[in-house]
């Protein structure tokens, strides 16, 4: 969703892109560059330098350059380049407030700019009346989130719209940046990928050794049960009654309970089932 400051400000400058398309001759687009940079809300201007009567004026008319040239400063110049920038149109006041304003957005962006003393020199003003008057007007608009630390003489600010156009110089730089975010986000995914391939595989090796022990085990039970019933039959042969409740017993409890308690054992206590867990442990380790 687009920020709603840069919403206004590309509806703002729409007038103007229409109508450069019928400032067919030179001083008709320098005009119209001089009502653009003039007028409320018009923030961004990269679109209308691409319009063909205004980029005309950049290589087919030499006297108008520095018209186009100042359309670029309000683009993503600052107060520094119109100073250092000679034969340049003069500002009117209005311009002047307006490309103050840009140029604090601009410096925003690097938070050691943002004491008085800093800004005071950037932007040009003479006093700090008029450098806070300055702020004051650019947060009132929208353009900035920002307090005023009077007693630090410094400006903290929280957001900044994104009003200013990238330098076509700069758009290199800021692909080979995003190349190498871009390089760096595929190696953390492509570990965190075989991080999780390793755990899965540990994960299944675990399973796989559980149902190994499981299936031991089950083997050991099944054993130990046929062998129960191995020695009842071999019982009830010698003497069908002890053989039988052996059978019913131990071949089906898989352990035996004594019908008297002898020395040391409660009466009805089971027997038997110590070995089998033994041997159940065993197979588990």
């Amino acid at each position: 969703m687009m920020d709603p400051t840069q919403q206004k400000a590309l509806n703002a400058l729409e007038s103007f892109i229409l109508l450069s398309s019928s400032a067919s001759s030179p001083r008709a687009a320098a005009d119209l560059v001089k009502q653009a940079t003039s007028a409320p809300n018009t923030y961004v201007f990269a679109e209308l330098l691409q319009t063909k009567n205004i980029a005309a004026l950049k290589t087919g008319h030499p006297e108008y350059a520095s018209s186009y040239a100042l359309l670029e400063i309000f683009a993503w110049g600052t107060w520094a380049d119109y100073s250092s920038t000679p034969n340049l149109p003069s500002l009117s006041d209005a311009q002047a407030h307006k490309l103050r304003q840009l140029s604090l957005l601009s410096l925003s962006t690097s938070p050691t700019a943002l004491t008085y003393t800093n800004l005071l020199t950037a932007l040009s003003l003479s006093s700090t009346r008029a450098l806070e008057n300055l702020v004051i007007s650019t947060i009132y608009a929208g353009l900035l989130v920002a307090k005023l630390d009077t007693k630090s003489q410094r400006i903290d600010v929280s957001s900044i719209s994104p009003l200013r156009d990238l330098r076509p110089a700069k758009v290199p730089e800021l692909i080979s940046t995003l190349d190498t975010w871009n390089g760096r986000c595929v190696s953390v995914l492509d570990d965190l990928e075989n991080h999780i391939k390793e755990v899965r595989q540990k994960a299944l090796e675990r399973r796989k050794k559980e149902q190994r022990d499981e299936a031991a085990v089950e083997k050991l039970m099944g054993q130990a049960l046929k062998d129960r019933g191995k020695a009842g039959e071999k019982r009830m042969a010698q003497d069908p009654v002890a053989g039988r409740e052996a059978v019913m017993g131990e071949g089906i409890d898989g352990m035996d309970l004594d019908e008297k308690a002898g020395p040391g054992r409660p009466r009805g206590a089971k027997r038997g089932g110590g070995a089998f867990k033994n041997a159940a442990k065993r197979m588990m380790g």
